[in-house]
């Protein structure tokens, strides 16, 4: 495959980094651009890598373009790079946040092969969920995109109108979890582990929940059961959190964070 990433910022940087590491498809060219390339240059002697401020230049000598680039920056950006684009040729992924396949559409026309994505930062490690749609002529491309997400992590294909939602669950959704886990450090703490220790208890036994339900394909209520026992010390610890609204305040911070980015 030849891929460009334009605009490696975090999100960028961290779908390069996983792309060089997958071993299931080969990367002929991978074109990195950004308007200053100097947190690029430890890139510049790895094979097939190639490191640019020049959008033109990446997406003339790829097939795959993968627009990553702040959402105020995306028509500027689309508009470079317009006439570089061989609708028979190239597919255009975005990972940009809140904007449409039609704001895309526009810039490029319909009959150029879009698809919406949302991964999540955790893609650098192999770990991202990431979601996609696509416009009509993107259809045909759609298996192009889930190979390689799919190196990347678990992907799922929705209707566009779910996209808002999805960054909000899966992109957003790594900071909430992070928090989570930092909460749950702190509280080892407070309860005699050093910071260290607290942290390493807190991510192995959020890695061994999540795996848990994933191969077992329970529901979570399922595997809370196996742990509370009548009078015992997790039932009495989960009800005080639900008496503190720990259900409710995750359900209300997701719906505010939707409501936020429909506003952006």
């Amino acid at each position: 495959m030849k891929i460009a990433i334009i605009g490696t910022g975090n999100l960028g940087y961290s779908i390069a980094i996983g792309i060089l590491s997958q071993k299931s498809f080969e990367i002929k060219n991978l074109y990195l651009t950004k308007r200053n390339t100097a947190s690029l240059s430890t890139w510049k002697n790895l094979p097939n890598v190639k490191i640019s401020s020049d959008n033109k230049e990446a997406v003339r000598f790829s097939d795959i373009v993968i627009v990553a680039v702040q959402p105020n920056q995306l028509q500027l950006v689309l508009e470079e790079i317009k006439d570089e684009i061989d609708t028979k040729k190239h597919t255009i992924i975005s990972v940009i946040t809140g904007r449409k396949i039609h704001d895309i559409e526009a810039v490029l026309g319909n009959e150029t092969a879009i698809i919406r994505s949302m991964p999540n930062t955790a893609i650098s490690v192999g770990q991202s969920m990431t979601c996609l749609s696509s416009n009509e002529k993107g259809e045909n491309n759609i298996e192009l995109a889930k190979t390689i997400f799919n190196s990347l992590g678990k992907t799922i294909c929705i209707e566009e109108k779910l996209m808002q939602s999805a960054t909000v669950i899966c992109a957003s959704g790594i900071a909430f979890w992070m928090r989570l886990i930092r909460a749950t450090a702190q509280g080892a703490v407070q309860l005699g582990f050093h910071a260290d220790e607290a942290q390493e208890l807190a991510m192995q036994t959020c890695l061994g929940a999540a795996t848990l339900l994933i191969q077992s394909g329970s529901h979570p209520e399922q595997e809370i059961d196996k742990v509370t026992t009548p009078s015992g010390c997790t039932i009495a610890g989960l009800n005080e959190m639900e008496h503190q609204g720990l259900s409710s305040s995750i359900i209300r911070g997701l719906v505010t964070s939707f409501e936020k980015i429909n506003q952006i």
